[in-house]
């Protein structure tokens, strides 16, 4: 997740409720215990939880000097950066070499261009305003600007009873529109797309907070490309949330509810590759299709052609690696 700090000197309880409110994950004020007061938030500053010049350093970039300064304090942690005339170039350099840069912008536009510089961007910005409609603009942005995943058609191969099994229903603090759901797959190079239950039917009322998304030891794909068994999630965990076009954003983990159920093993071929997951077999239960229309699991059939995600990376504790790591 990017860091959004806001900065709110001097102390103004508007901007800093707005900036709460718009996703800040940092305050930088004068003041850390009126920030505390209206909400728990990291806050930057004497006194604070990051105070400057031990936990972060501010550097303003005016050449290569500036440059190798602030990739030296990067090691050390936090460094805050600001580039004079808002030259691309000093940025990239940085984020080339060090994960920890923070830069400071004035606005939506300024922070678009340093979260995609080179792609993966900086690690986080500082925004500097004292328009509480800039706050809101640019927390809208960063919560809506995650990566785009490159969806497949895969190519349903076979769909067969497997038993009694421990499902996992992943209950958010988000609600899912139709044609969104989270990337699941028995093994890490496949992952399929499964609906949140947006849909109504005749046996139970939609619950689109929902994505019930399959057996105990699959994986689930979450921000960064780090996976999780879903049985390790916890409340509190950040997952993606993902639309029909690859779209993606980031959504908290609200529960868990984990209970015995029949299940089904679904598999399919993408470009040659077999790839399977672990569902529970129920009418509500679906994998997004073309269109972004959901299949439901009862009604799939060999030739269905679904959503989903392959990765050409093998995993070591949920981080991608370039290993040969066989799974079947």
């Amino acid at each position: 997740m990017k860091e959004f700090w806001v900065e709110v000197r001097p102390w103004n309880k508007n901007l800093a409720t707005t900036a709460l409110e718009s996703g800040a994950t940092a305050i930088f004020t004068d003041e850390p215990e009126k920030a505390k007061e209206l909400a728990r938030v990291t806050v930057i500053g004497e006194g604070g939880d990051l105070v400057p010049e031990r936990d972060l350093h501010f550097v303003t970039i005016s050449g290569k000097e500036d440059e190798e300064n602030a990739v030296e304090l990067s090691r050390k942690g936090w460094v805050v950066v600001t580039t004079q005339d808002w030259t691309v170039i000093p940025l990239e350099n940085l984020v080339a070499q060090s994960r920890s840069v923070i830069a400071s912008v004035k606005n939506k536009e300024e922070a678009e261009l340093a979260l995609n510089i080179l792609e993966s961007g900086v690690a986080g910005i500082l925004l500097s305003t004292n328009d509480a409609s800039v706050i809101r603009d640019t927390g809208s942005y960063m919560r809506n600007s995650s990566e785009n995943f490159s969806l497949k058609i895969f190519t349903i191969t076979r769909i067969t009873p497997a038993g009694i099994g421990d499902r996992v229903c992943v209950d958010t603090t988000t609600l899912f529109n139709e044609g969104e759901g989270m990337l699941v797959g028995n093994t890490s190079h496949g992952f399929f797309l499964v609906n949140a239950e947006t849909l109504k039917n005749p046996y139970v009322a939609p619950r689109p907070f929902r994505v019930n998304a399959g057996a105990v030891h699959a994986y689930i794909l979450k921000p960064d490309k780090k996976t999780a068994y879903l049985s390790d999630l916890n409340s509190g965990d950040r997952l993606l949330l993902i639309d029909h076009e690859g779209n993606s954003k980031e959504v908290t983990v609200g529960r868990l509810k984990i209970e015995k159920r029949p299940m089904l093993l679904v598999e399919a071929l993408c470009e040659g590759i077999k790839v399977h997951v672990m569902l529970q077999n129920a009418e509500t239960v679906r994998i997004l299709g073309e269109g972004g229309k959901g299949i439901s699991v009862v009604s799939l059939k060999q030739g269905d052609r679904v959503y989903g995600v392959l990765s050409e990376e093998a995993r070591h504790f949920g981080h991608a690696i370039n290993e040969s790591i066989l799974e079947r």
